[in-house]
């Protein structure tokens, strides 16, 4: 009597472990829309700079050693900037999700994990995350001797859509 108790134990965690194992495998194999995130969330933006949620976390600051701005942004899905400008250019490290970039007078472009975008001096553009994914970002602002940014007007719904 003994020995089928320990037998139908043992079963019924095989029987566990196995089914756990494949759920896992099961979840892993699915495609996210979850971002993965290497930095803290940091502070959100102002509603007057951003539609939407989006949370700046320094990296590096300014100073006149370095003379470069470093940060990451986290956009929640259909978060975007404002239109803006940087006196001296962006780079933005694209780490995880899935969003858009514009140049003014350009079409969107779908920006994905691992993409480097480079925006150039003065030139009007606006970053976010797509509609159903969020958006994790590094940002460099080189030459911070000559300005960081210049923010401009809301991006409507219709530019965001890419129409």
């Amino acid at each position: 009597m003994r020995s089928i108790t320990i037998m139908l134990l043992l079963a019924s965690t095989l029987f566990f472990a196995c089914t756990e194992q494949l759920a896992e495998q099961t979840e892993s194999s699915t495609p996210s829309t979850e971002v993965q995130a290497i930095f803290p969330q940091g502070q959100r933006g102002s509603a007057d700079l951003f539609t939407g949620a989006a949370y700046n976390y320094g990296l590096v600051g300014m100073d006149s050693t370095y003379t470069t701005v470093i940060g990451n942004v986290y956009f929640e899905p259909g978060a975007r900037s404002n239109w803006h400008t940087h006196p001296a250019g962006q780079i933005l490290i694209i780490t995880d999700g899935v969003g858009y970039h514009q140049i003014e007078g350009q079409p969107r472009e779908t920006m994905q994990k691992g993409d480097v975008i480079k925006c150039p001096p003065n030139v009007r553009h606006w970053h976010g995350a797509s509609e159903d994914t969020g958006l994790q970002q590094m940002y460099i602002l080189p030459n911070t001797e000559n300005g960081i940014v210049e923010w401009m007007e809301a991006v409507s719904d219709e530019t965001y859509a890419g129409n």
